[in-house]
């Protein structure tokens, strides 16, 4: 990896000056002291309270005072032992080579790729909290920085929220090293770049941008990379304080950026054109542009026949529409509009509400708001707990609730078969916004009826219909229309149909399948005369 642009001259404002490590601050411009003991105090008095701070004195080359510095928490002691302490004690140095000792150090004695030479106490100060070990060699101004953190890692898994039947398992992880080995495995091309930049003034977080060089479009490139260049902020946690900040539209409910836990999942976007941005502590990565059409899209849509694939998206997308408008069609129906269904339904239905004592609007908020704290109630439980918890809440406390007459079991089923579909959106940012707004849905069918059902569902369409994701149309390819790339949309056709990428994206190479036989008869592997004996 090589970094793809240099983060800008932070202004001396008070806003840097707040988000800037002080320490780091006060030894900004301050240079390496050719006294080794000078060097030591400093880094003493800076880390004197850590308990994990070590400092180990040695003479270089049997001769020259020297120390190596590092926070023993974070780096590969058994490295240090032996690749560095050993190499540079043991080893015997005329005074002819003494000219340009660092220089010397690093392309003749060490057995160690990482090393760099540092020259300043800031960048001294900052490689060791990044868990890299620092030589110090009295007599000269520069030091040398290692590279000997020890990363801890868990295994390779399949993603919790993405399982699929059919297709790859595994799944990012929160070291990127090993999310960018997932990707370059399954894209083996000198075309695929990965570039490098620190995000987060004391967090120093590693972010990636990844992209197919002769296919993405360097507008696109060049737009993720300036606005990761233009976040100032304290600290990066996680991939969604990055998102957050690439959003075309912060304010929207709407998720405008793709995350994923699937590498295959990355790699079919930047064969299409997209951009996909890694973030180190992350198992998520950030895919853009994104359409509201990938939403209800999955990996395992493309590991299936394609009439199957069609038929799920399908059911998918009258789930998601179930769940939006359900809770508030019934609440419209049975408060002002009973004619608009057979008068056997409405008789069953006021039958059992005859004896609740509220109105049917406030019945179906307390009950989504009930199953919407049972479901983070559930979520945040331990998971042996959580699964009972769920049963206990739907079975015992449903059915307490109707036989008290608190609410009608109409009302209850109604609002378990609107959850229960929401279940089916497959992204979960998506859900949850769906979730939010069928609460806007349920007050506007209690106070207006029909027209207010019409009047979210306008307001809901407008707003998504304005919505830009690095200006590519969020409702693409339904608006504007685009005929080709509808066949991979509510249904998918099959795959010698895709011949072109999406034309939204505007890639450079716009063709991804060449000519296709129609007719295999003439690549029969037996003859003539072997198919008429058969």
């Amino acid at each position: 990896m090589s970094p793809f642009f240099k983060k800008s001259n932070h202004n001396t404002d008070k806003t840097d000056v707040f988000l800037e490590s002080k320490i780091v601050n006060e030894y900004k411009e301050k240079p390496l002291s050719p006294r080794l003991e000078e060097n030591i105090q400093i880094l003493k008095k800076i880390f004197e309270k850590d308990m994990d701070y070590s400092i180990r004195r040695f003479e270089l080359f049997q001769k020259t005072p020297s120390a190596i510095v590092y926070l023993n928490s974070l780096v590969d002691k058994k490295v240090i032992n032996q690749d560095i302490l050993k190499q540079l004690q043991e080893h015997v140095m005329t005074e002819e080579q003494h000219a340009n000792l660092p220089q010397y150090i690093m392309e003749n004695i060490l057995y160690y790729n990482d090393v760099v030479t540092v020259q300043n106490l800031s960048q001294v100060i900052g490689a060791i909290v990044q868990g890299k070990a620092i030589v110090i060699i009295d007599g000269i101004q520069e030091a040398l920085e290692l590279d000997v953190l020890i990363k801890e890692k868990r295994s390779i898994e399949e993603p919790e929220t993405e399982r699929v039947v059919r297709g790859p398992r595994d799944g990012f992880i929160e070291q990127i090293q090993t999310n960018i080995a997932l990707l370059r495995y399954r894209l083996p091309i000198p075309e695929f770049r990965v570039e490098e930049t620190e995000v987060g003034v004391r967090t120093k977080t590693k972010v990636v941008v990844c992209y197919i060089e002769d296919i993405a479009n360097p507008t696109l490139v060049q737009e993720v990379k300036k606005r990761i260049d233009a976040i100032e902020i304290d600290g990066v946690l996680d991939s969604v304080y990055i998102e957050h900040f690439l959003e075309d539209n912060p304010i929207s409910p709407f998720p405008q950026l793709i995350n994923t836990e699937r590498p295959n999942r990355v790699i079919g976007n930047l064969l299409e054109g997209r951009v996909a941005v890694l973030v180190d502590g992350s198992p998520s990565a950030l895919i853009a542009p994104a359409t509201f059409n990938q939403f209800y899209h999955t990996e395992e849509d493309y590991n299936q026949h394609w009439v199957f694939s069609s038929l799920v998206r399908i059911f998918r997308i009258m789930a998601l529409s179930f769940s939006l408008t359900f809770s508030a069609i019934y609440v419209t129906v049975f408060s002002y509009h009973p004619e608009l269904i057979p008068a056997k339904y409405v008789v069953a239905a006021s039958t059992g509400a005859l004896t609740i004592p509220f109105p049917i609007v406030f019945e179906v908020l307390v009950l989504e708001f009930s199953m919407e704290v049972l479901r983070e109630a559930s979520v945040r439980m331990p998971q042996q707990v959580g699964g009972a918890l769920s049963i206990v809440g739907v079975l015992v406390v449903g059915q307490a609730a109707v036989q008290a007459g608190f609410v009608s079991p109409i009302t209850v089923v109604i609002i378990g078969m609107s959850t229960i579909a929401s279940f089916a959106v497959p992204a979960y940012n998506a859900a949850n916004t769906f979730r939010m707004l069928r609460f806007l849905l349920i007050i506007l069918a209690g106070v207006l009826g029909l027209l207010g059902i019409a009047l979210g569902l306008i307001l809901v369409a407008n707003h998504m219909l304005s919505l830009r994701s690095f200006g590519v149309p969020y409702m693409s390819p339904y608006a504007p229309l685009d005929i080709k790339s509808l066949k991979d949309s509510i249904i998918r056709a099959p795959y010698r149909k895709m011949t072109q990428r999406p034309a939204k994206i505007h890639p450079q190479d716009k063709t991804r399948i060449g000519d296709v036989p129609k007719d295999y008869t003439n690549y029969n592997f037996l003859n003539k005369e072997e198919r008429e004996k058969l």
